[in-house]
């Protein structure tokens, strides 16, 4: 049997080993060595680890660590991949836990690999041989990009909890909604041809100007019917962020593509804004004689909402003396959910720091953690 090394060595071995998880090629990296090192851990803690490699990429893997037995229980649960980063914008190597203003800095301190150090530090010293309900320590890959690690969860469907805490940094707040995201892409293949005679071909950036102008009232219509005041931004958003096409000012444009995003308050589902997106602007592109392609460019998230009267959340609340709130940042909270289990979304860390250079977890918030994990296992588990 391995013994534990201290907390401190435990976070500097987590963030030591690099995970990004990247749409990027170029960028995008493994989380099997993460995995391995989390398995050893809990395996000292004498839980029973089972490592799932995906199967079209074998450098990447989940782990779902049990000890004792039952369909109820508590799942703790982090992703281990961070975003990618710039180590010249930071004050430290982001690879190497440096202690300085109260904090550790490093990535993925936050956001979120220290969660898997509160975590193994909660329950080291803990009696858990009486555990009357299992405690099932979850830790997936690729988040940060297509969350294909809660995905293949879901789809195994083997995993049944009554509760599960979802350890993004939230500042030890529990959150009990946030609003989902979809990511698409509209290319528009007409017909090139020289700019002195329109008639010579078909205008694929006409043809998307249209499409622009249905998204922007789309838009507005989404903010009228979908409205809560509990999100800061209290209105879905549909936001433009790329658009390229054509190949010179003196031929006609030949294709177009636009990027965007929707941001889905609680009630909306994904397949139901693509169907209304689609309804929309393909007349438009036939009018034009055009080609139209839709897709998403990476799976979408849906909204996560959680009754603020849920037990989980109550009990959420009277443990860490704070309030449940809502977040508009996207969580693999939605993908417990859609198992039957109930989740919710609470850290230690700050999501204003994560995806930063110098991003960090304050020393102030670990203990604190620490304690809210060992009530929540106690009230679940024993």
């Amino acid at each position: 049997m391995t013994s534990l090394p201290s907390f401190d060595q435990q976070l500097s071995k987590l963030i030591a080993l690099p995970s990004v998880s990247s749409a990027t090629p170029t960028w995008d990296m493994g989380n099997l060595a993460v995995i391995e090192q989390l398995a050893e851990w809990f395996t000292s803690l004498h839980f029973s680890c089972e490592i799932l490699v995906d199967p079209e990429q074998s450098n990447k893997a989940n782990l779902v660590a049990t000890l004792g037995r039952g369909n109820g229980g508590l799942v703790l649960s982090g992703h281990t991949d961070t975003v990618p980063f710039d180590e010249n914008l930071w004050k430290s190597d982001p690879l190497k836990v440096s202690q300085r203003d109260n904090a550790y800095f490093g990535i993925g301190t936050a956001d979120m690999k220290g969660f898997f150090a509160v975590i193994i530090a909660a329950l080291r010293d803990m009696d858990l041989s009486k555990l009357k309900q299992p405690i099932i320590v979850v830790a997936t890959a690729d988040e940060e990009s297509s969350m294909s690690g809660a995905r293949r969860l879901v789809e195994m469907g083997t995993l049944h909890a009554r509760a599960a805490i979802i350890g993004e940094p939230t500042g030890m707040r529990p959150i009990r909604a946030h609003k989902g995201i979809m990511m698409e892409t509209i290319r528009i293949t007409g017909r090139a041809g020289h700019s002195s005679n329109p008639a010579l071909g078909i205008n694929a950036l006409d043809a998307m100007a249209e499409v622009i102008q249905i998204l922007m009232v789309y838009r507005q219509e989404l903010a009228t019917r979908y409205r809560d005041n509990l999100f800061e931004v209290d209105h879905p958003t549909i936001n433009l962020g790329h658009i390229h096409g054509g190949d010179n000012p003196n031929r006609i444009c030949g294709q177009c593509e636009l990027q965007f995003d929707v941001r889905m308050m609680p009630g909306m589902a994904i397949e139901t804004v693509k169907a209304e997106i689609l309804a929309r602007i393909q007349p438009v592109v036939k009018k034009h004689k055009a080609l139209l392609h839709f897709e998403s460019l990476v799976p979408g998230v849906e909204p996560f909402l959680l009754d603020g009267s849920a037990e989980l959340v109550r009990t959420a609340e009277k443990m860490t003396g704070n309030s449940a709130s809502i977040v508009g940042f996207a969580t693999e909270a939605p993908f417990f959910q859609s198992m039957g289990i109930d989740a919710i979304v609470m850290g230690p860390g700050h999501i204003e720091v994560a995806h930063q250079p110098d991003e960090h977890l304050p020393l102030d918030q670990i203990q604190t953690a620490i304690d809210v994990i060992r009530q929540m296992v106690a009230h679940y588990c024993l």
